[in-house]
């Protein structure tokens, strides 16, 4: 039964039941984190054969012969440009690699549109600038915005992708430049845009002759079910459409390997690049090409990657399907909470009753388990309805999962009978 149609008797009850347990599991004094979408320990040890993928006796020229251990081969390795554009599905001329981050790729491309505009047009830097940001989302791309002080509008997801209605009608005014996104299982919801989403993304004709999508496609081989999602490539949806200036995707190999000594890559039209390597031109004269190399190495194309993704996906699956089974059990029919289901990424989102987030949160810090802020998935940190919850199930072992998803699921009660009773 709907807690909402229960007596006031009842649910008083039900939430004493509720409050006594809850003080037995402060009395465990538990340490569990849930906070950040990091790989596991498990998952980091599939990658130590990059330690031994090369040594001194390996070559040290890449295809182009090019010493790796000197300056020089400022957009990276063309092996692993390859490797990159199969899995991306884009020609390998478009891909420039990067280091260890795509965040600071991100970063910086907006940094070069602050003080150079793009392509040739005015410095966003003294103008009035919008980014259209779909919500629920990643909060590392509402922090760059912010840190630029860009106005920041968000837009509804859906099961679909962002609601392309509201975003045909805000691109129609020339001080909306861009939208971050995350196109393929979306930081937090998992969700995959529809092939109509990418269309009509593709389609745009905004106002601004400068607009920029940011296509973040961190969870591109990030699969974990047997049914896989699949997005639909969007440099060639906008190829129909003469648009390919519009898009500025990133990927990396951060939750491939390791995220600390990683590989990312930036994909563009032929124009926007041109820009992008001169800035690089005077930033760098090369990111590290012995990295490059050792990646290369290791999986040889991108068919070793996709293989090595499999190992990823055995060990995560099970995870996802703690959280999942445990809100089936708990938290079903109760009409206090909705979440995704995700076929891969590294995010489950929980949506509780209006008003309840941040009350959830503070339960579960106060009961030694910590999530990501409530908030957090929201410019500004500011969720309008106190509602979404970011669940990262992919650093605590299996054991400690289970007992975070107890402790989560107790406090998603708790505070929803106190709104329920406090109406």
């Amino acid at each position: 039964m709907e807690y909402r149609q229960m007596d006031k008797a009842a649910l008083q009850e039900k939430l004493a039941q509720i409050k006594e347990k809850y003080a037995e599991i402060q009395q465990m004094h538990l340490n569990l984190n849930m906070a950040r979408g990091k790989p596991g320990a498990d998952q980091l040890a599939l990658s130590d054969g990059l330690f031994t993928a090369i040594d001194a006796d390996s070559p040290m020229k890449g295809e182009d012969g090019m010493e790796i251990r000197n300056y020089g081969v400022l957009t990276g390795l063309g092996e692993l440009k390859q490797i990159f554009a199969d899995l991306l599905g884009v020609p390998k001329k478009n891909v420039i690699l990067g280091g260890s981050s795509s965040l600071n790729l991100m970063f910086d491309y907006i940094s070069q549109c602050m003080t150079h505009g793009v392509c040739g047009g005015a410095p966003w830097f003294g103008q009035k600038i919008k980014f259209l940001c779909p919500v629920p989302g990643y909060d590392r791309h509402f922090g760059i915005l912010e840190y630029f002080g860009i106005e920041m509008i968000p837009v509804d997801m859906s099961a679909s992708g962002p609601d392309m209605d509201q975003i045909e009608a805000y691109v129609r005014d020339s001080q909306v430049k861009g939208m971050f996104c995350v196109p393929k299982y979306s930081n937090p919801g998992g969700i995959t845009f529809s092939d109509e989403t990418v269309e009509r993304i593709a389609k745009l004709q905004p106002a601004a002759d400068d607009f920029r999508i940011i296509w973040d496609n961190a969870y591109a081989i990030h699969d974990v079910s047997d049914t896989p999602d699949t997005l639909r490539e969007i440099f060639s949806a906008c190829k129909q459409f003469g648009t390919e200036d519009h898009i500025i995707e990133v990927a990396s190999f951060a939750k491939v390997t390791f995220p600390g000594a990683c590989v990312s890559c930036i994909v563009a039209s032929d124009r926007n690049l041109a820009q992008i390597e001169k800035r690089l031109s005077y930033q760098i004269i090369n990111y590290d090409k012995i990295n490059q190399m050792r990646h290369v190495a290791y999986f040889k194309d991108a068919d070793g990657v996709l293989a090595h993704m499999k190992k990823h996906a055995a060990i995560l699956k099970p995870k996802f399907d703690v959280v999942l089974n445990a809100f089936a059990k708990e938290l079903d029919g109760k009409g206090i909470a909705a979440w995704t289901k995700p076929n891969g990424g590294y995010f489950i989102s929980l949506d509780v009753l209006d008003g309840c987030a941040k009350r959830v949160v503070s339960l579960c810090k106060d009961a030694g388990l910590i999530l990501t802020g409530a908030g957090a998935t929201y410019p500004l940190k500011n969720d309008p309805r106190d509602r979404n919850i970011r669940i990262a199930p992919t650093f605590p072992s299996t054991e400690e999962l289970r007992q975070a998803l107890d402790v989560l699921c107790l406090c998603v009660e708790y505070a929803c009978i106190e709104k329920i009773l406090n109406a």
